[in-house]
C-alpha cells in the first residue's frame, strides 16, 4: 500500500500471501494516481519513497531512481534511529485502521475479487473519514 503524508491509501494491490513484498514495489509504484502539483505541470510520481531494511537493495533503489523519485530506504545491518520511523508512521497507522475492519483482520474471503472489493471499501471508508474530520 502507497499512502501520501496523512495517510490517506492511494494505491493498494493484492497479491497472495506468499509474496515478498519487494518484487510488488514497482507495480504499486506504477498504480499511483497523478498527484496534483503547480498549475500546468502535475506530477505523476511523489518526490520521495520511504521504505524500511526489507526493500534495501541496489537493484531496487536504482528502479525507483529511473522513474524519478529519491528512494529513502533504511539500510540492513545499520543502526535504529534512521528517522524513517518519523514518516513511516501514517502507513503503519493505515494498516491498523485496515486491521479494524472485521473482515480485512484475517482474510476468509476465497475469491481475491472479493478481498479487492472489501479493501477498497475499506479505504474509501478511512478516506470518508479523514475527509470528515478534517
Amino acid at each position: 500500500m502507497i499512502t501520501d503524508t496523512h495517510g490517506t491509501p492511494l494505491a493498494v494491490t493484492l497479491t497472495g500471501g506468499h509474496r515478498n513484498d519487494v518484487t510488488q514495489l514497482i507495480p504499486l509504484i506504477e498504480a499511483i494516481p497523478p498527484i496534483r502539483g503547480v498549475v500546468g505541470k502535475p506530477r505523476r510520481r511523489p518526490v520521495r519513497l520511504y521504505a524500511d531494511r526489507g526493500y534495501d537493495h541496489d537493484k531496487y533503489r536504482r528502479l525507483v531512481r529511473d522513474r524519478g523519485i529519491i528512494p529513502v530506504i533504511a539500510r540492513r545491518g545499520a543502526e535504529h534511529g534512521s528517522g524513517l520511523g518519523k514518516v513511516r508512521w501514517p502507513v503503519e497507522r493505515t494498516f491498523a485502521w485496515l486491521k479494524g475492519f472485521r473482515r480485512l483482520r484475517i482474510r476468509t474471503e476465497r475469491r481475491a475479487d472479493v478481498h479487492e472489493a472489501i479493501l477498497s471499501l475499506a479505504c474509501s471508508v478511512i478516506c470518508l473519514r479523514k475527509i470528515i474530520l478534517n
